[in-house]
């Protein structure tokens, strides 16, 4: 190849002369293996998460749930006596659920407070890194309504229970028995696949 010729596509760059199979390979480090071990597992991990979460759907549809889920007429109940609620995961991004269900809520009403340390407010309401820390503030909630995926849940379900909330409400598509076992034990009320902004809407068009 003369001087003044482009590389071909499979030169490396700068034009270098080609090099026999292998030659340089004492050069660098070969990471490829260690990649490919950590992309298996993050895959395996991912798999396993949504073979979870669709184990617990499927029991919460077909009632083999371990706790006792509130029905339409306990969300009617619970949503109306219900003045204070937490949000979990609540986000300042008008492109997540977390921000237009906040909105709504705030727009109908309640007192919501938005829990995630990598907020400083939602729609100008002080954001808090716990849930402990924004009970220690502002007093109980009626209402912990949780946006984390369903396997971050439990230590959730145990600050409602240890902040004297009434109930744990994991939002559409968060199921995980154990955060509601752990919350039924400590006296809440739990709710899981279901959608505070939608329950609350259906129950007032109904009226």
């Amino acid at each position: 190849m003369s001087p003044n010729e482009p590389p071909g596509p499979d030169a490396p760059p700068g034009g270098e002369p080609d090099q026999p199979p292998g030659a340089g390979a004492d050069r660098a480090p070969d990471l490829a293996p260690d990649l490919a071990i950590d992309l298996a597992a993050d895959r395996a991990s991912e798999r396993a998460r949504e073979r979870a979460l669709a184990i617990g759907i499927l029991d919460l549809q077909e009632g083999r749930g371990t706790v006792r889920l509130l029905d339409d007429d306990g969300i009617a109940v619970i949503l109306g006596r219900a003045r204070r609620i937490a949000l979990v995961g609540a986000s300042s991004n008008p492109g997540r659920p977390s921000f237009a269900v906040f909105r709504y809520l705030l727009m109908n009403g309640y007192e919501c407070v938005p829990v995630n340390p990598n907020e400083r407010d939602v729609l100008g309401q002080p954001a808090f890194r716990t849930l402990t820390e924004a009970a220690a503030a502002t007093g109980p909630f009626d209402i912990v309504d949780v946006f984390r995926r369903s396997e971050l849940c439990r230590p959730h379900a145990i600050e409602a229970v240890e902040t004297g909330a009434g109930c744990l409400w994991l939002q559409l598509g968060v199921v995980n028995w154990e955060a509601a076992a752990d919350a039924a034990a400590g006296g809440l009320s739990v709710v899981m696949n279901r959608c505070t902004a939608i329950e609350h809407r259906a129950l007032r068009d109904r009226r």
